[in-house]
């Protein structure tokens, strides 16, 4: 699987397994093996995901080399802050059973995120992360979050998928080298996206199936994607897109999908920034 060089110099994986809703410890256990056995390199995670634990348990089963794993986590509202944030990190560390994080994000653009950021910019130069960034943020806060430190976000992870694609917070992204990562690249299967006519009738060409076809439109388009699945074979049919490439006129068909505008979360939406607010959980 290709690798994407981040403005730090550390290449991150361009495919990784997503383990967002899977509370099953398990369950969750299960799948990332899956996905470590199938060739996978690199497993995203979140302090509020409720599951980290079951991460580090699925990476040292698995017998692969730590640093031969890219480990992404990522810091909630409740825990924004300087303070705050160098215990949750703390209590990840511990979660995943490794001394280090590949990559560590701030989860929302709410709260104390610049404290986040101060804390993750420390903990970057201490060398206990690799690189640091952040999720969900448009281009305005971004732009700030630049404009007041020093360490430059080296990714962003965002909605991503045929039906939004982001299209003017990624020309600001590309303005600092900051990569894109796709988290739902399956829109959460909304919109009848895998009964898709246009996604359907590309798959055919290649016989591959529409989920396949959509990874390969995002690896083609330069993202990093987390696609999520608890399925043997789904987990297995995901990382089975390396062998074929779309042509330019069907990228252009999936690019005309797009709506401009985002169907799972709204960030500026106040309703969402109440019930952000309100999850809480115990690290």
């Amino acid at each position: 699987m290709r690798k994407l060089r981040l403005n730090n110099g550390t290449e991150m994986p361009q495919m990784g397994f997503g383990v967002f809703q899977i509370t099953d410890q398990k369950q969750c256990e299960e799948s990332v093996l899956t996905a470590l056995k199938t060739g996978c390199r690199m497993i995203d995670t979140a302090a509020c995901y409720g599951n980290e634990k079951a991460v580090g348990n699925a990476v040292l089963k698995s017998g692969i080399a730590r640093e031969d794993v890219f480990l992404v986590s990522k810091v909630w509202i409740q825990d924004a802050g300087y303070d705050r944030t160098i215990r949750s990190f703390e209590k990840t560390l511990e979660n995943l059973q490794t001394d280090y994080l590949d990559l560590y994000l701030i989860h929302m653009p709410y709260g104390d995120y610049h404290g986040s950021w101060r804390a993750m910019e420390e903990l970057y130069r201490d060398g206990r992360i690799k690189a640091i960034g952040v999720c969900n943020f448009e281009a305005d806060r971004l732009v700030d979050l630049i404009l007041s430190h020093e360490v430059m976000p080296a990714v962003n992870q965002i909605e991503m998928h045929p039906f939004c694609q982001q299209r003017k917070l990624r020309k600001v992204m590309e303005m600092y080298d900051i990569r894109t990562m796709a988290w739902a690249p399956f829109a959460e299967g909304r919109n009848g996206i895998f009964q898709n006519d246009t996604l359907a009738a590309v798959g055919s060409v290649y016989y591959k199936t529409s989920a396949q076809v959509i990874l390969r439109w995002l690896i083609q388009e330069g993202i990093a994607v987390i696609p999520k699945s608890v399925h043997q074979e789904r987990i297995e049919e995901n990382f089975m897109v390396d062998d074929f490439h779309l042509a330019d006129a069907e990228m252009e068909k999936i690019r005309d999908m797009d709506t401009r505008d985002t169907m799972i979360l709204a960030i500026r939406s106040l309703d969402e920034v109440y019930r952000l607010h309100e999850i809480r959980f115990e690290q």
